[in-house]
């Protein structure tokens, strides 16, 4: 019997070891793209997109490390008499667009209608709030 041609044939652990790095690799593959896809949706992706139309009461910039332009606007669904709002919720926002930075400073007090994206979360270089303001029109 030939020495070279006995030793030629894996051995059965080798073949082992060789299809177990196959289906890990395969594996690892998977789930950086599941992770991927992850990310993108639950970071990157629009979940909705609107307009809001209320009274701007904050504008600010905040942040530690990363400044980001914040806002507050109050919703009123109910008015009385002397245009006071009764019934009213805030709408908390980011602004994304940083060219309307001067026009938001101006506009605290007045009535608006700003145009949004909703993510479905936040990342912390992109602000406090999932909905991103990307244009301001004057409410009349």
């Amino acid at each position: 019997m030939n020495p070279v041609t006995a030793s030629s044939k894996p051995s059965v652990f080798s073949v082992f070891i060789a299809s177990t790095k196959k289906v890990l690799k395969w594996l690892l593959f998977l789930i950086l793209l599941f992770g991927a896809i992850f990310i993108y949706w639950k970071y990157f992706y629009t979940y909705s997109e609107g307009y809001r139309a209320g009274l701007l009461q904050k504008f600010s910039s905040k942040g530690s490390f990363f400044k980001t332009y914040e806002g507050e606007m109050i919703l009123s669904s109910v008015s009385s008499n002397n245009n006071v709002a009764i019934a009213s919720e805030k709408f908390y926002f980011t602004l994304s667009n940083k060219a309307l930075v001067r026009q938001f400073d101006t506009l605290q007090g007045d009535n608006i209608i700003v145009h949004y994206k909703q993510k479905n979360a936040v990342v912390f270089w992109r602000g406090d709030s999932a909905y991103l303001v990307d244009s301001v029109k004057f409410k009349r």
